[in-house]
């Protein structure tokens, strides 16, 4: 293809290759979240559990991959973007695992479940967190035809139209917090201290779930702009 910049060939799939498979392990940490907030709203704690280790698993295997990328990520690299952008995506993709991780190590340390007024809403929501993640993957994923052809044409308007969309599920996550926090706070009331407070704070802890996919996206958008 005319246009084309030949160093994509050059490299292989590396530095890209890897930023992408740490990305696909971070989402996995995303998506097992809904498996596992399903599992205590079933009851199902021995279940919920096992998905807990697995999402533990993905967040150590995130990290071993970011450390991997930072260590032999090569310092003087013929491509469109600087060494130090490619770094701090990587960094920015984390936070998705570090935050599914955060989410199920307080419900499993407290044996917590959402009272069941708000069950169907949490699920909601969480999927939708997940859906944004899977966006940012998606996203990610075109990054080795951005770098082929330079940062220039038609991939960057296709990418452009994704990091749209995932804009867009991310305000659909802030819109669906608003709506827990307001169902929890009429309810409040009959249910422990304690407990209200931690709901609170794992609302915010998923929502962090998006917020972080949605700074990948960010950082593809600075990074297309270059």
């Amino acid at each position: 293809m005319a246009g084309r910049n030949p160093l994509g060939n050059l490299f292989g799939r590396s530095p890209i290759g890897p930023i992408q498979d740490h990305m696909t392990v971070v989402d996995t940490a995303a998506q097992l979240l809904c498996s596992f907030i399903q599992a205590t709203i079933d009851d199902k704690w021995e279940k919920a559990e096992k998905i807990y280790k697995q999402i533990l698993e993905a967040e150590r295997e995130a990290d071993r991959l970011k450390r991997n990328i930072r260590q032999n990520l090569p310092k003087s690299l013929f491509l469109p973007v600087p060494r130090g952008d490619l770094l701090e995506l990587v960094t920015i993709q984390d936070h998705v695992a570090n935050s599914a991780k955060d989410v199920a190590g307080i419900i499993t340390g407290r044996h917590m479940q959402f009272p069941e007024k708000m069950q169907k809403g949490i699920m909601e929501f969480i999927n939708t967190c997940a859906a944004t993640s899977t966006q940012a993957l998606a996203s990610i994923q075109q990054l080795s035809e951005l770098l082929e052809v330079g940062f220039t044409g038609r991939e960057v308007k296709l990418v452009e139209s994704m990091l749209n969309e995932l804009n867009r599920l991310e305000g659909k996550t802030d819109k669906q917090a608003i709506a827990l926090r307001l169902k929890l706070f009429k309810i409040e009331h009959k249910l422990p201290a304690v407990d209200v407070m931690f709901y609170y704070e794992i609302i915010g802890l998923i929502g962090g779930v998006a917020d972080a996919a949605e700074n990948v996206g960010d950082r593809l958008q600075i990074l297309i702009a270059k």
